[in-house]
């Protein structure tokens, strides 16, 4: 299989760029600029891309390369701080730009095999306050903005390409067909990276590997666990046992329709455990968002681990890890893997034979495509990201029993009128959250002292980035209407709209 190295100097687009890459039927994978050269040698890469990166190539603490890997004959792309990097690495100059780029920008570009079929004007997404003052020799310059007289280079002989900007992301207007150049007219990729026979050939290498032994995995009703569940009960059937802990703070009937799928939907054992007042009863008087974000983790895996040791069955121990969990960072701090919820530190005193990751090499929309063809509902397929500590971090201050019912029946009002509409098609994420304010309203002839309810919804491509969305007035009045008069304790619904940046999708 052909394959593409994203090498990443610390770019918050790392990832987005290997899926862009993988739009376009060519496996890529993300390693930390820290790699060996042998390691990326050895692995016979078709292109090599770097990526960006908030750093100054010439601070010397800044993550940089041997220039040896320009020489190994494989293509490579630069971008932003990768585009830096490469004029530094080549003997050119970088130094503060005059003028810092943010945002979009006119590009206009010159014939090169990396801009084929693109307009000689069109617009690209800038981020950057250095800029190359001197093209290293032997270079050209195909590539303008209006504050940036190099924008884009390349070196033909060497195969070497640069640009200022990221066509990773939408905003660049031609980003997608300069990823495909790169691909196809550069480093002459076939394309062979498809998903139609991953079930296939996964079920396959799952029944190998795990015989008739037995399998346990942790299944939270999300959409990675999910789908892991589906694939690995095609191989074992019932020899999978999956764990359901149910906390209390999933979204209205959430629970009972995740049991519902995986007992009628796969031949497996499906075990829930419900803890809501378990959890309650140590969440009490917390406040503090890291403090509950601790608590909620900590409780729920005390839980899962009992029920395991329940079991008490040598076995597999199965996750439902996705490529983006595995990804080391580039950010100076690489030899970490970040820690994920999908990533999971067993206690000494439990043992497995081994750990089965069906999803490991798979990006989140990759993930949802083998869904759909194993025949899991829509509703967990496309499921809105949905945070590890549930409605605990959509509930501002204390939790309790009174506030997750008023948070669980708006957002099932807010969910039920957007599914009726039609909108959620528009929308990336859409929630309420409750801040624990309490406002002056009036109902009948009464005055009352209630809660309010806000309501969060953003469009986005890739969360990096989100703006909030522009619902219709009507649909906004309708929701806030059916809020205030079939959800009690509440008087007044607000809509939130922020931004990200400065603000983040979720509340806390």
């Amino acid at each position: 299989m052909e394959k593409i190295l994203v090498l990443d100097f610390g770019g918050q687009y790392n990832q987005l760029i290997a899926r862009r890459v993988r739009d376009h039927r060519v496996y890529a994978e993300i390693l930390p600029y820290t790699t060996d050269l042998e390691v990326i040698r050895k692995n016979k890469y078709k292109g090599i891309i770097f990526t960006g990166g908030p750093n100054s190539v010439y601070d010397m603490s800044s993550p940089h390369y041997t220039k040896e890997i320009l020489s190994l004959g494989i293509p490579v792309l630069g971008i932003c701080y990768g585009c830096q990097l490469i004029a530094w690495m080549c003997g050119g100059e970088v130094s503060t730009a005059p003028v810092s780029e943010y945002g979009k920008i006119e590009f206009v570009s010159k014939s090169s095999p990396l801009f084929k079929n693109i307009e000689e004007h069109s617009t690209v997404w800038m981020s950057h306050t250095d800029y190359i003052s001197k093209m290293p020799e032997g270079f050209e310059n195909i590539g303008t903005t209006q504050d940036c007289p190099c924008a884009a280079m390349q070196n033909t002989e060497k195969n070497i390409y640069a640009v200022q900007f990221h066509p990773e992301v939408t905003h660049s207007q031609y980003g997608a067909q300069m990823l495909y150049n790169f691909l196809y007219e550069i480093c002459k990729c076939k394309g062979d990276w498809v998903m139609d026979n991953f079930i296939e050939r996964t079920v396959d290498e799952l029944k190998a590997e795990i015989g008739d032994r037995k399998v346990i995995l942790g299944l939270s009703g999300g959409v990675d666990s999910s789908v892991a569940a589906g694939l690995i009960s095609k191989a074992i059937g019932k020899n999978l046992t999956c764990v359901f802990v149910d906390q209390g703070l999933m979204r209205k009937d959430e629970g009972d329709f995740v049991e519902k799928t995986f007992t009628t939907l796969f031949d497996m054992n499906f075990v829930r455990v419900n803890c809501g007042e378990s959890f309650l009863k140590s969440l009490r008087g917390v406040t503090e968002p890291e403090q509950k974000r601790h608590i909620i983790g900590t409780e729920f895996y005390k839980v899962f681990w009992d029920e395991i040791r329940r079991q008490n069955e040598l076995g597999y121990f199965a996750q439902g890890t996705i490529y983006p969990d595995r990804i080391e960072s580039g950010k100076g701090d690489a030899d970490k893997i970040k820690t994920h919820h999908n990533q999971v530190k067993m206690p000494e005193d439990i043992e497995f034979l081994g750990i089965i990751e069906p999803l490991k090499d798979l990006f989140k929309d990759e993930v949802r495509k083998v869904g759909e063809r194993l025949g899991i509902p829509k509703e967990l397929v496309w499921r809105q990201p949905f945070p590890g500590p549930g409605l605990g971090v959509r509930i501002i201050g204390e939790l309790t029993e009174e506030k997750i019912k008023i948070v669980q029946d708006a957002d099932w009002v807010l969910r039920d009128e957007m599914a009726k509409n039609g909108y959620e098609k528009n929308l990336a994420q859409f929630f309420c959250v409750l801040p624990d304010v309490k406002t002056v309203g009036v109902m009948g002839d009464h005055r009352t002292y209630d809660h309010l309810i806000a309501i969060r919804a953003v469009t986005t491509d890739d969360f990096m980035t989100a703006d909030w969305a522009r619902i219709p007035y009507d649909i906004l009045a309708k929701v806030s209407n059916r809020i205030t008069n079939e959800v009690p304790h509440i008087n007044r619904v607000v809509y939130d709209i922020t931004s990200k940046p400065p603000g983040t999708v979720e509340w806390e």
